[in-house]
């Protein structure tokens, strides 16, 4: 069995994308800064991709390369002695950024909420329970909760026939109204864990 102990490079690859989605300010990037360093750790190859709902720039104007995009070229490429880079002028779906990525054994996306990989859905207020609805969360989904949406959701229960921040009633106890794990914030052992259980599950019944 694959465990995080024996775990080496010559075991099967079955590539594991896991979405960290929520509103601004979440702690997204936090999050996943995190977890980066824990499955480093552990001996995985780890990618990364990040949604920018805002135009971005990301090479420095007056170098180089960003001449070259600035004089129309539709995709640029830079090396150096330790690290490299491809620049394309255009956007690119998540299916076509985790194509080039089949060297890692895990993907952390940052944003693309609607689509339907396994999410932590981060929960800062409780207004932000929404999105625990909206979403398509399959199996493997968990909601990470900042202790003011703890709180009031240890108080509050979903109808999911009512609208707005109204659906947010007084009822049972947040843990009895979802079927989906749940972690505070700071319980960031205990997140990794909890993924790390589902990528061993997903590489043993590949």
């Amino acid at each position: 069995m694959l465990t995080e102990q024996n775990y080496n490079r010559d075991f099967p690859r079955h590539q594991f994308v896991l979405q960290v989605v929520g509103y601004k300010n979440s702690g997204k990037t936090t999050l996943i800064t995190s977890l980066i360093q824990r499955f480093k750790r552990a001996g995985y190859t780890v990618g990364t991709v990040k949604h920018d709902a805002h135009d971005f720039t990301m090479d420095t104007p007056g170098t180089d390369t960003w001449k070259h995009q600035a004089a129309g070229a539709d995709i640029t490429a830079i090396s150096s002695s330790n690290r490299s880079a491809i620049l394309r002028s255009r956007p690119e779906s998540l299916h076509s950024l985790l194509e080039q990525m089949g060297n890692a054994d895990i993907v952390l996306v940052e944003g693309f909420k609607q689509e339907a990989y396994p999410k932590l859905i981060l929960i800062r207020e409780p207004a932000d329970i929404k999105l625990l609805r909206e979403l398509t969360s399959p199996n493997g989904s968990a909601a990470i909760l900042w202790p003011e949406a703890n709180t009031a959701l240890n108080a509050t229960s979903i109808n999911p026939t009512i609208k707005g921040e109204d659906s947010l009633l007084a009822a049972d106890p947040f843990p009895s109204t979802l079927d989906i794990p749940h972690f505070d914030i700071s319980e960031l052992d205990s997140i990794y864990a909890f993924i790390h259980s589902r990528i061993v599950s997903a590489a043993n019944n590949k």
